[in-house]
This record gives C-alpha cells, sequence and structure tokens, in this order.
C-alpha cells in the first residue's frame, strides 16, 4: 500500500496543483461579495437558536471566508443551545441583556459588552440565556474559520449537548 501511495503521489504535481487552487480562488474571489447586508440573509432555526450566518465555511460567494461571522437572537427567557468547541470566538452584544455559563461559570453582559470566549485545548461548555422576559437579546460573534484548517473537531470535540428550545426537528 505503501508503494502505491508513493506511486500515486510521483503522478502528482503538487506545485501545480496550488498554483491551479490559486487560480481558482482568484476565479471565486473576481465576483465576489464585498458587502454583506443583514437584509439578504436569512434568520435560521437550528440547533443553537435564531442565527444569520454573514460568514461560514460552506458560503462561498464572499471575498473573506477565513472567519465565521454571525448574529445570533435569544428571545424573551430563553437561551441559546449549550455545546462544547475549542473556544476563540468574540461576542459583541447589539441588544438585551443576558449571561453566558463557560464552563460552569456564570459571566452576565448587556448591550454593548463584548465576550470573549477563550481557546482551550480541551474545549469549552457555553450556553447564552436571555434574562429578560419581554425583549430579546442579540450578539454578533467571529471566529477563524478553523473548519477548513483542523477539522470541525478543532482538537477538542464537537458536540451538541442540548438543542435551544425554539428547535424543532
Amino acid at each position: 500500500m505503501a508503494s502505491e501511495r508513493k506511486e500515486r503521489l510521483a503522478k502528482t504535481d503538487h506545485w501545480g496543483e496550488i498554483l491551479a487552487l490559486r487560480d481558482r480562488q482568484r476565479e471565486q474571489m473576481k465576483d465576489a461579495i464585498q458587502v454583506v447586508r443583514d437584509d439578504d440573509l436569512p434568520q435560521e432555526t437550528n440547533r443553537q437558536g435564531l442565527m444569520r450566518w454573514y460568514l461560514h465555511p460552506s458560503i462561498k460567494d464572499t471575498v473573506l471566508n477565513t472567519m465565521l461571522f454571525f448574529e445570533q437572537e435569544i428571545p424573551p427567557g430563553s437561551r441559546s443551545g449549550r455545546v462544547k468547541f475549542q473556544g476563540g470566538q468574540v461576542l459583541m452584544i447589539i441588544e438585551g441583556e443576558g449571561y453566558t455559563i463557560l464552563d460552569g461559570v456564570r459571566h452576565p453582559w448587556k448591550e454593548g459588552d463584548v465576550v470573549n470566549l477563550p481557546l482551550r485545548p480541551d474545549g469549552i461548555i457555553v450556553q447564552h440565556f436571555n434574562a429578560s422576559k419581554d425583549k430579546p437579546a442579540k450578539f454578533v460573534a467571529a471566529e477563524p474559520n478553523w473548519f477548513d484548517c483542523v477539522t470541525v473537531d478543532r482538537g477538542s470535540g464537537f458536540e451538541q449537548m442540548e438543542d435551544a428550545p425554539e428547535y424543532k426537528k
């Protein structure tokens, strides 16, 4: 098997593959979207709750694909799903007030705050809560797009641990 692999690899111009990838990326970027407008984006209900994706690994028509960027809305009195992931995410609270449970510790936040979720080798467990019974809470979040670099597990595992109440299979 090792010799078959070596023969197959010997038939490939790997430098040429990099140049071909460059050319495909340049072609893709030629007409890519520079400004992503929220009016043009649907809000989805998924296992984490209500989200609007601006930059995502499967969205290929934007100029930049090295970041994940989304808006999340938490309805009054509700919460996001609970997730374990690598961390390294920054949230900007744009509306409302609530708190984040990070590895069992409660961290309150309000509009205008920035929440830093640490990058940890064994990952972090996170869930966000809206403290208001009558107003939604919203934040935008950004993190590097590690999916294409180190797989979705990102070294720590990636598991949905609890679904948001609004999620319906």
